[in-house]
């Protein structure tokens, strides 16, 4: 039987906490009531080894919004009967970070230990970080950081070093309509048709505050007489939240199509519309985001490389302004990969190198081209005849070999006549030339 991530605990009387939100009513009481994140609490996974052992330690819980980081930092401080204290890295700052030491001090007197929670800690800035440095280091209090951001890029190298990164992923459909069954339980309301249940899943889009939110406001406003939710009511529970736009449906991809299309066809006010669209639709942002990158990288590629720190720097600003401001430096970005110029040559070869790897098996390096870090590895003659591009008139070893040898010469990547391209096509038919002309010059 599937569990739920925000399933009620065993006894626990639903109607205690009526003026709860759903999502909280539903939060699991201990660990084997989650459901998902197997890969991180299935059977000698970390998270279930850390309970089962007793060695809690430091983390950083890293994934979307709405798939239980909180719960699982509740849940691990309920396990091992410790002090739990929240820091939003939003609202707070040093102030809260010195109480929180502060009561762990206190407790730690006490023999009991403090697990501190920072919500969305890649909001804290490097000295913030650094602050809980030497309380982690020295045990003082167990350190869970949550993030949906890459902690590689926000959190620094100091904190990362002395916390395991654990990632956390979005629920699947099965999950989400699982926990739609439990929440009708729950609130003692009509159930969803199929229909409808599926299309509720498919707007959580993996999160389960989202559905949960949705099922609650949905069940509220079904008539009396309703013996069941379908998808009419849902729409006129959520309204413009659900119009137009299925995630997952064959509306949601072929809107995706269009705006993908309409910039890879130059057309910026195509592109533009069909942004807003998506935006109207209700589509997580940052899913547009994460597109324009991709569309950055496949369709203008080095015919303009501005065009990805572009669309990266929409999507940074977005996450400083949010919705709408933010919208706007998106807008800009999809203007600009419209009517930048268009190469999809890095593409290609990226493509054709790949395929050539699957079927040509792995080949040696050749030894001109390995490192020698031993003696052994020099007489062997790693790095003989190795010519240093640096050292050689205009920093090109003209004649040197790269390719591995038996494997005939390869042009994956030829670059199209537009933008910066052109240029970069006229440096390496230049190179080429000065390859043939140093061959002919040794025969």
């Amino acid at each position: 039987m599937t569990e739920s991530l925000f399933a009620d605990s065993p006894g626990a009387s639903p109607t205690a906490h009526l003026n709860q939100p759903l999502a909280e009513r539903l939060r699991p009481g201990h660990l084997d009531e989650v459901i998902g994140q197997r890969q991180l609490l299935g059977p000698g996974m970390p998270l279930r080894v850390a309970f089962e052992s007793g060695r809690l330690h430091s983390m950083i819980l890293w994934g979307p919004p709405g798939v239980g980081k909180t719960t699982l930092a509740r849940l691990m401080t309920q396990a091992f009967d410790a002090q739990f204290i929240t820091i939003s890295a939003v609202l707070g700052g040093v102030k809260e970070i010195r109480e929180a030491v502060d009561r762990a001090q206190a407790v730690a007197a006490q023999g009991r230990r403090t697990v501190v929670f920072v919500d969305e800690v890649h909001r804290f800035n490097k000295s913030q970080q650094d602050a809980f440095l030497p309380h982690v280091e020295s045990g003082l209090f167990t350190f869970i950081g949550a993030t949906t951001e890459n902690p590689s890029f926000e959190v620094n190298s100091a904190l990362l070093s002395r916390a395991s990164v654990h990632v956390l992923k979005s629920l699947d459909e099965a999950e989400l309509l699982a926990l739609v069954e439990r929440a009708v339980q729950v609130l003692a309301s009509p159930p969803f048709t199929p229909a409808a249940a599926k299309r509720l899943a498919a707007y959580a889009d993996g999160d389960a505050r989202r559905l949960l939110n949705a099922v609650d406001a949905a069940a509220a406003l079904a008539p009396p007489a309703a013996t069941a939710i379908d998808e009419a009511m849902l729409e006129r529970a959520l309204g413009e939240q659900l119009r137009r736009y299925d995630k997952g449906g064959e509306q949601f991809y072929d809107v995706i199509s269009a705006l993908h299309k309409s910039v890879r066809g130059s057309d910026p006010d195509a592109a533009l519309y069909w942004f807003a669209r998506m935006l109207d639709g209700g589509v997580d942002v940052r899913y547009i985001a994460r597109r324009l990158i991709r569309m950055a990288s496949e369709d203008i590629g080095l015919a303009d490389p501005r065009a990805l720190r572009i669309c990266l720097d929409a999507a940074e600003t977005y996450e400083r302004l949010g919705s709408p401001e933010g919208e706007l430096t998106l807008a800009q970005a999809v203007v600009f990969l419209a009517v930048a110029p268009k190469s999809n040559a890095v593409y290609s070869a990226y493509k054709a190198v790949r395929a050539l790897i699957k079927t040509d098996g792995s080949r040696a390096v050749p030894l001109h081209l390995r490192n020698a870090p031993t003696r052994l590895m020099t007489d062997l003659g790693y790095g003989r005849d190795y010519r240093y591009a640096h050292d050689e008139p205009g920093g090109f070893a003209a004649g040197v070999r790269y390719m591995p040898e038996g494997l005939e010469e390869q042009r994956f990547y030829e670059p199209v006549g537009r933008g910066l391209e052109l240029r970069i096509g006229e440096r390496l038919t230049e190179l080429r030339r000065l390859n043939a002309a140093h061959q002919s010059s040794q025969e």
